[in-house]
């Protein structure tokens, strides 16, 4: 395909690009031409096969494929509604995939929103991996606090242990820290927490905080009343997540949180030298 080909097409899927209530979207009839389609009716069967295509990927169709109205002009000037379909960068990919390959225009679909969708994916990965972290940061200097403030009412560090592995068996319906780093095939010498996904890293941060807060507002003192008070706390948050159809006993291993930290990290790296050139 010739430089001056693509881009030209390059621009025209760029300026063919609109806002539609803050999400990215294409007009099917738009896309049509640029496609290099004659009639609608002919796309249109092009645009199921990729509205198929996504109900078979699990993705629901009406986020990706909106039908909508749009104002045409006629030969004679004046203007005309007709039907068209919003179609989101995810589906414009499938339309594309759907096409005919021989079309260079469909060959170049198919690259462009193949492209800019694994970026956007990129994008969502990099932003579940930071809130993570982040998470397991949180967590973690939640702990350190409610260690502080225990330790000043006559629990060491020790006792601080048990009293977090008591928390976890309740927060896991029974099961012991050991038991579910076992089911989860989690080093031993490893907080079970670096192998939780995100949602129980923060509900453990909340059942940590509560017992935090509680420790000092009921003015708790001892191994034994605080190590109720924050049993306690983990069977609320076990309750919560129950009601939400959520068995934290059940939920797969997520990811060490210590390798999502260096491939954050090393992703800073290649910015920051893409950033160096650029500036050269």
């Amino acid at each position: 395909m010739k430089k001056e080909l693509i881009t030209e097409l390059f621009q025209k899927f760029e300026d063919a690009c609109y806002d539609l209530d803050g999400l990215e979207c294409w007009s099917a009839r738009e896309l049509q031409e640029i496609l290099g389609y004659k009639d609608w009716r002919n796309f249109t069967n092009t645009i199921q096969k990729a509205a198929k295509s996504c109900e078979n990927s699990g993705e629901d169709v009406k986020n990706h494929f909106v039908g909508v109205n749009k104002m045409v002009k006629l030969g004679s000037g004046s203007e005309r509604e007709v039907q068209d379909v919003a179609l989101t960068r995810y589906a414009c990919y499938l339309v594309a995939q759907n096409g005919d390959p021989a079309k260079p225009e469909i060959a170049f679909a198919q690259t462009y929103f193949a492209v800019q969708t694994r970026k956007q994916e990129l994008i969502e990965q990099r932003l579940l991996d930071i809130a993570r972290v982040n998470a397991r940061g949180k967590l973690s200097k939640s702990e350190k606090k409610l260690s502080g403030i225990i330790y000043e009412r006559g629990v060491d560090n020790r006792s601080f242990a048990v009293i977090r592995s008591e928390g976890d068996k309740a927060l896991f319906g029974g099961r012991t820290t050991q038991f579910m780093k076992q089911k989860l095939g989690i080093p031993s010498s490893r907080p079970l927490a670096d192998f939780l996904p995100t949602l129980m890293i923060k509900a453990k941060d909340f059942a940590t905080e509560l017992t935090s807060h509680n420790v000092v507002d009921k003015d708790l003192m001892g191994d034994r009343a605080i190590s109720k008070e924050h049993v306690d706390n983990n069977k609320e948050v076990r309750s919560i997540l129950l009601k939400r159809g959520v068995k934290p006993e059940e939920l797969p291993p997520a990811e060490d949180v210590k390798k999502v930290q260096r491939r954050i990290d090393n992703t800073e790296k290649k910015i920051l030298k893409e950033i160096k050139k650029d500036k050269k």
